[in-house]
């Protein structure tokens, strides 16, 4: 479906008060309607970068823009979306574009066994391949300018599998290895590669989850039905459902160190369940790591 971008033509009253150093910094950001993406967003903007902050659908993007935030429409689902929606980012800010943060994703909940061809379709389109596109549309701009920040954000489970998330975890591993292949491809371009690995935040992820599993797993006619019915109560969960979760703010504090910093990590884990996970992948045996993965895979996302 086409999305038309919507954007707030008050650029100039919303940023003038903006430092020097920063005013012109633009960050162009996906999935901004809530969670991550709209609390980054709003630190951003209050830290002094112009932002420009995108969602799939129209009303995300109105609530925004009444909020006093620059905001397009952006499907990352829709080729034709997200080129028309780079074109109006590039005549909002006269061809520059000093980072971009890949954040819009969702979750499909399934065994691998009940994956079909369109369900792990619809996923790659959004998780990785928008997020392929937008940023090789950001890549020429940032090479011309001479400096630039791409941003992913990742996952715990782009480091680690856990059962019934394979879909998901496909994605974060693809992005994971195009980031890190990028990385080494722009070395010497003055564009630095960064993914953030959040691992459980709080955010509407659980209630995007539970819609996709419904739309795309035969859960009644599973031999995985069971086990599904209790991944839908923990997804329903009021409150947190894993141990250790952290406000979106705690990923807002890593963007904005790869943002800021002379040399950015490669690599910025957020919660302790990542910093756990990355560490036990290093020390443990496969068959160990397994075990440890199968007991924590009915607790995280």
């Amino acid at each position: 479906m086409t999305s038309t971008p919507v954007y707030n033509t008050n650029t100039m009253n919303l940023f003038s008060s903006t430092p020097q150093n920063l005013r012109h910094k633009t960050v162009l950001i996906t999935g901004c309607s809530t969670g991550i993406g709209y609390c980054v967003a709003n630190g951003l903007k209050q830290h002094g970068y112009r932002v420009i902050a995108s969602a799939r659908r129209k009303e995300s993007v109105d609530q925004l823009i009444s909020e006093g935030h620059e905001s397009l429409q952006l499907d990352l689902s829709s080729s034709e979306s997200i080129q028309q929606a780079f074109k109006t980012v590039m005549q909002l800010t006269d061809g520059k574009l000093y980072a971009l943060f890949n954040n819009g994703a969702f979750g499909l909940p399934g065994a691998v066994e009940d994956l079909t061809r369109e369900s792990l379709k619809h996923q790659f389109e959004t998780n990785v391949l928008g997020w392929l596109e937008l940023t090789n549309l950001a890549i020429p701009v940032m090479r011309q300018q001479g400096f630039g920040r791409i941003i992913q954000n990742s996952s715990v489970l782009g480091l680690v599998a856990m059962p019934y998330r394979g879909a998901y975890i496909a994605s974060k591993y693809a992005i994971e290895g195009l980031s890190d292949t990028l990385r080494l491809e722009l070395t010497g371009s003055n564009i630095f590669i960064s993914l953030i690995e959040p691992g459980p935040i709080i955010s509407q992820f659980r209630a995007n989850a539970v819609k996709a599993m419904q739309q795309f797993i035969d859960i009644e006619n599973s031999i995985h039905r069971e086990k599904y019915l209790d991944v839908l109560r923990r997804l329903n969960k009021e409150g947190p459902a894993a141990p250790f979760t952290l406000p979106p703010e705690a990923v807002l504090k890593c963007v904005i160190d790869a943002l800021e910093s002379k040399k950015p990590e490669p690599r910025y884990y957020v919660t302790i369940p990542t910093h756990l996970f990355a560490f036990l992948k290093r020390i443990l045996s496969h068959r160990q790591l397994d075990f440890f993965l199968s007991l924590a895979g009915s607790d995280n996302k």
